[in-house]
């Protein structure tokens, strides 16, 4: 048995996630279903494929069952992916395709298309539950083929889903984006460590950052213990990109900070650090 690491944006409120747990315990009970999260951002296919790409290096190998599915009952299909870490589950939106790159890409892709290894519904609406379910479950329990989900497809024609990349601007900025807020409200950003000692930045240097017009110095820190109570910082945080945070705050209260904002870091050409009080 394989177990089953599962995503989604539905959330708690409704039964949804309930739901697909239960169907995949009706097919396979002996399964184990990790939860990855269900709290993503409706309809946000990038955060969904951002939080996939954290989480999979993490999880065990098996099979990854991601639904955020704006499309759903459109023309867009279900597929899944096999990788040498396992399989992959879920619609051709771009969800599954930067975890997949992750862990080395995939060898074969399918449309799942075959009417036995879905549930008989009326409804279009609901393809967690009565399509990519039923197909993790039967992956993982070893009760069906890959290749019996449905047709070959050919991997230039799924859909990409492209993370963007830092852009130094030849004269020593490092022009970013905010990829994440995360609970805590720390904003990580595509910028790496690489890139900040690329232009001769450390840890314990001062880093100015540039958002919305607004000029900000601080340190780049080791842990949030190295600055003092409300001070800002920058530090690589627990999936190896860099992040703007504040010790004992929240760094998207105390900067102008949302997810895909655009960021600049660079050398500081003078001026003292920042420290956030009140």
């Amino acid at each position: 048995m394989l177990p089953v690491s599962f995503l989604s944006d539905f959330g708690y409120q409704d039964e949804f996630v309930g739901v697909v747990y239960g169907v995949i315990a009706r097919i396979a009970p002996e399964v184990r279903v990790i939860d990855i999260g269900h709290g993503f951002p409706a309809g946000d296919i990038r955060a969904g494929a951002l939080g996939l790409l954290r989480a999979v290096q993490y999880m065990p190998q098996g099979v990854a069952l991601a639904v955020v599915d704006p499309g759903v009952g459109t023309s867009r299909r279900a597929i899944a992916a096999r990788t040498s870490w396992g399989f992959f589950v879920g619609p051709d939106n771009g969800l599954l395709g930067p975890a997949v790159a992750m862990v080395g890409g995939a060898d074969a892709i399918v449309a799942i298309e075959n009417p036995e290894l879905r549930l008989p519904v009326e409804g279009a609406t609901f393809d967690g539950r009565d399509v990519f379910g039923p197909a993790a479950a039967v992956l993982a329990a070893g009760e069906a083929e890959f290749e019996e989900l449905g047709p070959l497809v050919d991997s230039g024609s799924v859909t990409p889903l492209m993370i963007p990349l830092v852009e130094p601007d030849g004269s020593g900025r490092l022009l970013g984006e905010v990829l994440w807020v995360d609970t805590f409200g720390n904003c990580q950003t595509n910028i790496a460590p690489a890139d900040l000692e690329g232009i001769g930045l450390g840890r314990g240097d001062d880093v100015m950052i540039e958002i919305g017009g607004a000029e900000f110095r601080l340190q780049w820190a080791g842990a949030y213990g190295d600055v003092e109570p409300g001070e800002g910082m920058v530090h690589v945080d627990s999936y190896g990109q860099m992040a703007v945070a504040v010790r004992g705050g929240r760094a998207d209260d105390s900067f102008p900070l949302t997810t895909r904002m655009a960021i600049t870091m660079r050398r500081p050409d003078g001026g003292t650090r920042l420290e956030i009080t009140g």
